[in-house]
């Protein structure tokens, strides 16, 4: 049973599978007697494969390794929505159904079979770290705008930009080229044809700039340090290559001149 729980990866992916399948079916209305056996008997498997683990290699070296911890919490999150079967009736405890649904990201354990996933997420820190500063400027340039347009538009426009906060989402979603049309509409609504046709041209401006090639610069940013990694291996391999002609040249040419001495003697 050890080895079952501990070592056999795909016994615990299938649990995880079948119970990512009762939770589906339950909240499709398909909960009886069965789905409530199987679930509860998915979540006492998952609560003896890390009381296993943390047996076998202690609480510290379990707490220390990613995929334990990330098991783990979810393990521990979910568990209390076992009280829901214990006590029915209590409305209170139905929240509780909505922390099982977490288990649904344990299917991430798929992740570890990945290839070269290790690679990708060394490429996802580095483009990351690289881009950070291109993302705070602009995060700070979204802040801006949105609080000269909550200045402006408060009143006309109380829906979207009521607060400085109401006023972020908004133009973040400006910038997404999301209610690219609505926000403006909303803005310019009973306004005279003139202010209309500013506030119209003002939100194209916004778009273009803070949405189209905004996003574009994030993404090329992101993109280009992400294949960094690769871009430096082949650059690594080029000058290897360029120190190797470089001494089978000099070689050749050594042997040359030894043949013209020869020749010459």
């Amino acid at each position: 049973m050890k080895k079952c729980l501990l070592f056999n990866e795909k016994f615990m992916l299938f649990i995880v599978l079948l119970n990512v399948v009762v939770i589906f079916l339950q909240g499709c209305g398909l909960d009886n007697a069965v789905m409530a056996a199987i679930d509860v008997v998915c979540t006492l498997l998952f609560v003896a494969e890390m009381v296993a683990k943390h047996r076998a290699n202690g609480f510290r070296r379990y707490w220390t390794e990613g995929w334990n911890v990330f098991d783990g919490v979810i393990t521990l999150v979910t568990l209390p929505a076992l009280l829901i079967y214990l006590i029915p009736d209590f409305w209170d405890l139905k929240i509780l159904v909505a922390f099982r649904a977490l288990r649904v990201f344990k299917l991430f354990r798929t992740a570890r079979y990945f290839p070269n996933l290790s690679e990708i997420w060394k490429g996802f820190k580095l483009a990351l770290r690289q881009s950070a500063a291109f993302l705070l400027a602009y995060f700070v340039i979204i802040v801006v705008v949105a609080m000269f347009n909550s200045a402006l538009f408060c009143k006309s426009a109380p829906d979207y930009f009521a607060t400085p906060l109401d006023a972020i989402y908004a133009v973040f979603q400006l910038f997404t080229v999301e209610g690219w049309y609505e926000i403006p509409n909303a803005v310019a609504g009973g306004m005279p044809p003139v202010w209309m046709h500013l506030v119209r041209l003002y939100f194209c401006v916004l778009l273009i700039g803070g949405g189209i090639i905004g996003m574009s610069l994030i993404n090329s940013i992101f993109v280009d340090a992400m294949a960094a990694d690769n871009n430096d291996e082949v650059k690594q391999q080029l000058a290897t290559m360029q120190r190797q002609m470089e001494e089978n040249q000099r070689l050749l040419k050594q042997q040359l001149d030894d043949m013209q001495r020869m020749l010459q003697k």
